[in-house]
């Protein structure tokens, strides 16, 4: 594969989007439009008949447009049939999906009831033994020929059978060939997609879609931005549509944060033809969030468009690196440099919280706007400028409120025209908000994706939420943002995966009694994890985890290795404990 080029989009600084070509799903269609695709995954044994179609009505009408299954063998797959045959009697024709990892025979036996099948590239043939080799040409072209084999009769069955298919690289289960000659890396998930996407090609099958999934939104984006561009050079028959998720984003505020950044970053630069908000809850909370987030970009993006300007971006779109500005002292913090990104609030904020610090915790007021002497200056403006860039030293700038344009263009252009010692104070709305019965749901997806996705093309030195009119929940949102973003870290760090017909107990109450138990280990990366589908690769950036590995059994890791195996899941919250506690990690919780 080729080293791309900044051509994952026509222009960094006005929206263009993606054209695609239409992939039937069903009675949708995935691509050809403007309309993005909500779809979800059911939590239902796949063996469950009743309960499945039940989970598959309430879906459909919370609007899910599209219902992905799990089916991890041949036997859970046949049972799609029932599945289908009840929904349809239901009068229910919302478009089906069968989950595949590990089983082509269970896909096989997939196609024949369902609307489109996702498969794995990673563990589609290949089994992950995280094995350290140099692979020749001639091996390298063997384990390709072998997925071959085991490809093309889906594909054949797929192109018969009018069945759709989706791609989906998941960033932590690439196949050890991938891992051997490309690395744990974006550039890794794009080659693994094409591998499969050429046999497609080759048999003249198009009715596929891609995707790039990652736990880490940085690494998902840059995942994405690399397919695209690739794809653009591959030609514009490559125009397939893309599949958007961040996968074990987590539940509550952070696993709605997490997924904005990453899938709303990408829909703002016209990439996303269908989206999963994978959150570890029931799965209609998924719908809202999903719709919620689709609706706020189209806003953002429709906002008047920035002027054709002779302007280069600063930054490498495919490899994170801070806008090098120099350090400066605002309001008692030093920002900009090597310090942390700040939380800058209003003074009326900031004194509206001044009686209860101590309850705020980690959450604390820092700068306040009206004595940060921060600089308001219109990016489009050459003379101011052209008079900020003249001076020596750096000076703290942003855009004014009132800003007709959207904001990720905005401040992309501000830090493509200013020399990068100026430090850049983010706002996630030009249009503060006074409204206390505002959404919070809406405030929280517009911030998350708009200074998520500007602090994950290293732009920025501080931020300001206005966009939420509440003090605490403001506060609140801004460090959740930046931990979300990976640029400040403040609390405990949770990858956790949404429940599914694989998961080995109940991610949900699991999830919420280890927060319970290491919310207060400041910068320790924790996976919980239903499942072994996704479980090492998916820890690679995790310190421990916590796996399903049988029914009512959990094997512990550090890192991608499993040291603790088959504890029952009673015990295993207080082993996990202590595995940390063995490596060094723990501190007792504050009073």
């Amino acid at each position: 594969m080729s080293a791309p080029d900044l051509s994952y989009t026509p222009d960094l600084f006005r929206f263009h989007r993606r054209p695609t070509r239409p992939v039937p799903v069903g009675n949708a269609t995935i691509g050809g439009s403007d309309h993005v695709v909500v779809q979800s995954m059911l939590t239902s044994d796949t063996r469950d008949t009743a309960a499945c179609v039940a989970e598959s009505l309430d879906l459909a009408k919370a609007g899910c447009e599209i219902v992905r299954i799990t089916a991890q063998t041949r036997v859970f797959a046949a049972n799609l049939e029932n599945i289908r045959r009840d929904l349809r009697a239901a009068g229910c024709h919302v478009p089906l999906v069968a989950d595949i990892h590990f089983k082509p025979d269970a896909a096989l036996e997939a196609a024949q009831w369902v609307d489109k099948v996702r498969i794995n590239p990673g563990n589609f043939v290949d089994k992950k033994k995280f094995e350290v080799r140099e692979y020749s040409g001639s091996e390298y072209d063997e384990e390709v020929h072998r997925i071959d084999e085991a490809f093309a009769p889906l594909v054949s069955l797929c192109k018969s059978r009018g069945v759709a298919l989706r791609i989906g690289t998941n960033h932590g289960s690439l196949s050890d060939r991938i891992m051997n000659r490309w690395g744990d890396t974006p550039r890794g998930m794009v080659e693994s997609a094409l591998e499969f996407a050429r046999i497609a090609r080759r048999m003249d099958f198009h009715d596929f879609v891609f995707s790039m999934k990652a736990s880490n939104p940085k690494v998902m984006i840059e995942a994405y931005r690399l397919l695209v561009a690739e794809l653009r050079k591959l030609g514009p028959d490559w125009n397939y549509p893309i599949h958007l998720g961040v996968t074990e984003a987590g539940d509550g505020e952070d696993g709605r944060i997490k997924s904005a950044i990453g899938i709303g970053s990408l829909l703002a630069d016209g990439i996303g033809d269908t989206i999963r908000v994978s959150l570890t809850e029931d799965a209609v909370y998924e719908i809202p969030v999903a719709q919620a987030l689709a609706r706020i970009i189209r806003e953002e993006t429709s906002l008047l468009p920035i002027p054709p300007l002779d302007a280069s971006p600063s930054w490498d779109p495919f490899s994170w690196r801070r806008r090098a500005s120099l350090p400066i002292t605002v309001d008692g913090f030093p920002l900009g440099g090597s310090e942390t990104v700040r939380v800058v609030t209003s003074l009326a904020k900031r004194n509206a919280v001044a009686h209860k610090l101590k309850e705020l915790g980690e959450f604390q007021p820092e700068i306040a706007l009206e004595s940060s002497g921060v600089l308001e200056i219109d990016p489009l403006d050459s003379d101011a400028i052209a008079r900020v860039n003249a001076f020596d030293g750096p000076l703290f700038v942003t855009i004014p409120d009132g800003y007709p344009h959207p904001v990720i263009a905005s401040f992309r252009l501000l830090a493509a025209r200013l020399h990068e010692r100026h430090p850049i104070l983010l706002k996630d709305t030009f249009s503060p908000s006074s409204n206390p019965d505002a959404p919070f749901l809406d405030a929280l997806l517009r911030a998350a994706a708009n200074l998520g996705s500007l602090l994950c093309d290293g732009i920025g030195d501080a931020i300001l939420v206005q966009g939420e009119s509440a003090p605490g929940q403001s506060l609140r949102l801004s460090y959740n943002i930046l931990q979300a973003a990976g640029v400040r870290i403040f609390k405990t760090d949770y990858v956790a995966c949404p429940s599914c017909g694989r998961t080995l107990f109940n991610l949900q109450s699991t999830t919420q009694k280890i927060r319970a138990a290491t919310g207060h280990l400041k910068g320790v990366r924790i996976a919980v994890m239903g499942c072994i589908v996704n479980g090492p690769g998916e820890m690679a950036d995790a310190d421990f985890g916590y796996v399903g590995g049988a029914p009512g059994k959990i094997n512990l890791y550090v890192g991608k290795s499993a040291v603790k195996f088959n504890i029952p899941e009673s015990e295993a919250v207080d082993r996990l404990i202590d595995l940390i506690k063995e490596h060094h990690r723990w501190i007792d919780a504050p009073v």
